[in-house]
């Protein structure tokens, strides 16, 4: 088997998908836009032949690449990158090596963009926050406020995180997004909606069928912790409620997933919503055809003793998973800015949470205005642990 790995090196911990591979048996072929030299020994170590380009933004090359493995190797079958920033660069490339293990040009609206996810969740039957494209101009917006009340979210109808997204309170707010947000046309706005983000992460087989199921617990705003410099916790459950595993299951089929490792984000009402559900019922996000972002493989590893790398691979190679699972946990996480003094030293930290600790490192630049400078992240038996754990994290001097 042929799989053309986009971007392996890239977030750092991918190497892993590289490595359960090749265990697999399947020759590992890289394309990136780093040098050779660069790469990880881990990842060196796991591919059978590395393509380094000037740009992955420049398809033309990505494609030469590709083609000269289809003429080195044969056959294509698979082609990915499990990043969600180059899944349209993927489909394509799919369907330009006539490649059918995952999602092609034909599809990709439907996942990339926020107004077409809403015609599949209506088709599925799953609640989800109503929504106005905001290029039907002030007066439909302020329409649409008098059915929903204020706040509303205004993002970007492709977008990735909290990047460009707008809280608007009232009119006034509305009329000065319109004057200040040049792109607006490119805009969804949304009824506000609150209560914690959970997400339903999972692989999905080619049948469309879960092979691994498991839920993470976000905070409410990762757009308030970005801008307002708030600490950041977050937490992998021991468990999936039965009614998230069953609305995440309804969306697959919705969307017709296959082959994929997915991350779906849900509301979970913090009170009674009309026409939406009952507080604790879970209401439909945002679609993601990747996996969870940052060190969130890991933690769904370390919660439920298994490799979420290797149930994937297994998937891409067998079309099953012969991974098993052990012991059941929670596993959180959580950060600090260097701008902060904390109650809690670090060496405090160290010797409360030392034997339970599974992660202790200062956050790469590029994730630290969302996730903080330093992280810790530990294995726990019951959601008070969990709590006290971050409190105990995040205690400020006063």
């Amino acid at each position: 088997m042929n799989f053309i790995f986009i971007s392996p090196h890239f977030p750092h911990t991918y190497w892993q998908f590289c490595r359960r591979l090749k265990q697999n048996g399947v020759q590992v072929l890289g394309i990136a836009d780093a040098p050779y030299d660069t790469l990880t020994e881990e990842l060196k170590d796991s591919l059978t032949e590395y393509y380094r380009v000037e740009s992955l933004e420049n398809y033309d090359e990505v494609y030469r690449a590709a083609a000269f493995f289809a003429f080195r190797y044969g056959r294509i079958d698979w082609i990915e990158s499990n990043n969600e920033y180059w899944l349209e660069q993927d489909a394509r490339l799919r369907t330009d090596f006539n490649v059918t293990t995952g999602i092609r040009n034909d599809q990709i609206r439907s996942i990339k963009e926020k107004s077409e996810m809403k015609k599949y969740y209506l088709k599925g039957g799953i609640p989800t926050a109503r929504q106005i494209r905001a290029a039907e101009g002030f007066d439909a917006l302020r329409d649409f406020t008098r059915l929903t009340g204020y706040p509303i979210i205004a993002k970007p109808d492709v977008g990735v995180g909290a990047s460009g997204t707008y809280k608007i309170e009232d009119d006034s707010q509305l009329q000065s997004f319109f004057e200040t947000v040049t792109d607006y046309r490119n805009y969804v706005v949304e009824e506000f909606i609150t209560g914690e983000i959970c997400s339903y992460d999972a692989i999905i087989n080619a049948e469309g069928s879960p092979l691994f199921e498991s839920m993470t617990v976000w905070p409410p705003s990762i757009m308030d912790i970005v801008n307002l410099k708030l600490d950041l916790s977050y937490y992998v459950a021991k468990e999936t409620p039965e009614n998230l595993r069953e609305l995440g299951r309804r969306t697959v089929k919705a969307f017709g997933v296959c082959n994929r490792f997915i991350h779906l984000e849900f509301f979970r009402l913090d009170s009674d919503r009309e026409g939406l559900g009952s507080k604790g019922d879970f209401v439909a996000l945002e679609v993601n055809m990747r996996p969870a972002g940052g060190y969130t493989p890991d933690m769904i590893n370390y919660a439920h003793s298994t490799d979420v790398y290797k149930i994937w691979a297994d998937m891409v190679a067998f079309g099953e998973s012969r991974t098993q699972q052990g012991e059941q946990q929670y596993c959180a996480f959580a950060s600090r800015r260097d701008i902060y003094h904390y109650t809690h030293t670090h060496d405090d930290v160290l010797s409360r949470y030392g034997d339970r600790m599974v992660m202790c490192e200062r956050m790469p630049e590029l994730f630290s205005a969302a996730m903080g400078q330093q992280m810790y992240t530990v294995r726990l038996q019951s959601i008070e642990e969990v709590n006290d754990f971050v409190q105990f994290v995040h205690e400020k001097r006063q």
